[in-house]
């Protein structure tokens, strides 16, 4: 239980550590919002590990995070290739335009 206890405290030093030499060496100021929010999840995260590991929960968060990656992904996969079909359908679109252009008036 000590040795546990031990591990996590130091995960939770050293990753404090590792944030805050990342702030240093940031180049803009604009993105320390972004990083602070960042890294203050992965802070939660890392402190709501030892009572997940009581609960026997760590499994089930870990499920939850890569269903939901998942959906992300195939959403993105979605929208991709609507866009796709789209752009195709524009450009069969253009080429029967310009091959209507290049007919003669006659054989119109």
């Amino acid at each position: 239980m000590f040795a546990y206890l031990y591990e996590w405290i130091k995960n939770i030093a050293f990753y404090l550590i590792l944030a805050t030499a990342f702030f240093w060496v940031l180049p803009r100021e604009e993105y320390k919002k972004y990083i602070r929010f960042f890294s203050g999840l992965i802070l939660v995260i890392l402190l709501a590990m030892p009572v997940l590991k009581i609960l026997d929960m760590e499994g089930d968060v870990e499920r939850y995070f890569r269903e939901e990656e998942k959906n992300q992904v195939q959403e993105e996969i979605k929208k991709a290739s609507e866009f796709m079909e789209e752009r195709l359908m524009e450009e069969e679109e253009e080429k029967k335009d310009a091959e209507m252009e290049d007919v003669p008036a006659e054989e119109k």
